[in-house]
C-alpha cells in the first residue's frame, strides 16, 4: 500500500528492504513511545523512501531513532528551539526543515519544523497525503 501510494506520486521513487517486527519494537524501546500506526506500517513496506535528490522524505528507521533522540536530549539545543518532545522527526526536505508527526496530542497530521526560525507549520493531513504532497511537490509544497 504504502509503496505504491509513493510511486503513484513518483515513479523513479526509492525504496529500502522492510523493517522486521523485532527491529520495530527495539525502535520504540529505545525511543520509549509507540510510533504511529502509519509510520509503523509503512517501515514495515520499506526502510524508509528517498526522493528526488535523494532527499529522504521517510529516513530509515535507526535514522529516526537517532535523529529523535538526538533532538529530545535536554543538552542538543538548550534555549535555542522551543520544546520537540511532542514532535517525532520522520523525513526533511534535504534543506534542513523536518517533517514529524505529533505525539501528544496524537494525530496523523504531519508538521513542518522550520530549523532557521524554530516555526512549526501544518504540512499534510497524514503520512499518505504527505508522501503524494512532497514527492510530487516542487521544494516549497509545504509553504
Amino acid at each position: 500500500m504504502w509503496k505504491d501510494a509513493a510511486a503513484k506520486a513518483l515513479h523513479t521513487v526509492e525504496f529500502r528492504a522492510p523493517v522486521d517486527a523485532t527491529a520495530l519494537a527495539e525502535a520504540e524501546r529505545r525511543l520509549g513511545r509507540t510510533l504511529p500506526a502509519q509510520l509503523a506500517a509503512l517501515l514495515r513496506e520499506t526502510n524508509g523512501v528517498v526522493g528526488e535528490y535523494g532527499t529522504d522524505v521517510v529516513w530509515s528507521l535507526e535514522r529516526i531513532v537517532e535523529e529523535n533522540l538526538l533532538f529530545w536530549s535536554p543538552d542538543t539545543f538548550p534555549g535555542l528551539y522551543m520544546p520537540v518532545d511532542p514532535l517525532l522527526f520522520f523525513g526533511d526536505n534535504g534543506g534542513g526543515d523536518q517533517f514529524a508527526f505529533v505525539l501528544t496530542p496524537e494525530r496523523p497530521d504531519i508538521f513542518v519544523w522550520d530549523h532557521e526560525n524554530d516555526s512549526r507549520l501544518w504540512a499534510a493531513r497524514a503520512l499518505e497525503d504527505y508522501l503524494h504532497r512532497s514527492l510530487a511537490g516542487d521544494g516549497d509544497w509545504y509553504r
